[in-house]
């Protein structure tokens, strides 16, 4: 377990991280909430545990230490499993094309996809990461159906407007996009202001 929430329900965001590639943006973006203060709910698939490891070296345990409550992706009667558990929504990061399906058809066989139908069920804001590519047309015409039910869809797409460095500059860019939509302002996600000009086109 991470450390005990405290916050209001208004600033309680539950955060779902799949086995798709992709899981910095997830534990990236509990390291920003945790700098703005938003409590956040863990809950990470059995296949997400394997993919951390494979693309960070970090451990399932030491991912979870970066949230305020973890559960477990089997635990059905953890409190983001049920729409009483007031909460401002929730988000996907990285999404897998089955997690996906699994919200979109509401048989949902984990807590990560129970949660996430919790969440459009209550009308709360759910907003996915979706990481696959290409996509044919089930994955389009599922995407449409979430879209439909209320769904934010957010594929991790580089802005290149933003001139990142790195690919932790990346990360950072889109972690800010997905608190954008929660009206949360993050700092280290830069925004654009319009074209850079020079002193002498300021002048024509």
């Amino acid at each position: 377990m991470g450390k005990n929430p405290t916050g209001s329900w208004a600033d309680r965001l539950v955060v779902g991280i799949s086995g798709a590639s992709g899981v910095a943006f997830g534990i990236r973006l509990l390291e920003a909430m945790a700098e703005l203060g938003i409590e956040s709910h863990l809950v990470v698939s059995k296949a997400a545990q394997q993919t951390i490891r494979l693309e960070t070296g970090l451990t399932a345990k030491a991912v979870a230490a970066r949230a305020n409550a973890v559960y477990a992706a089997g635990d059905v009667a953890a409190p983001i499993a049920s729409g009483s558990f007031r909460t401002r929504g929730m988000i996907v990061a990285p999404c897998s094309i089955r997690s996906m399906s699994e919200i979109a058809t509401g048989v949902t066989s984990t807590l990560l996809t129970r949660a996430a139908d919790v969440t459009l069920k209550e009308r709360r804001p759910l907003v996915l990461a979706v990481r696959e590519t290409p996509l044919h047309l089930g994955h389009l015409r599922t995407m449409t159906a979430l879209v439909e039910m209320g769904a934010v869809i957010l594929p991790p797409v580089p802005a290149f407007y933003a001139s990142p460095k790195s690919l932790e500059d990346m990360v950072d860019h889109f972690v800010g996009r997905m608190l954008d939509c929660f009206g949360y302002d993050w700092p280290k996600a830069k925004r654009w202001n319009g074209p850079a000009r020079s002193k002498k086109a300021s002048h024509d």
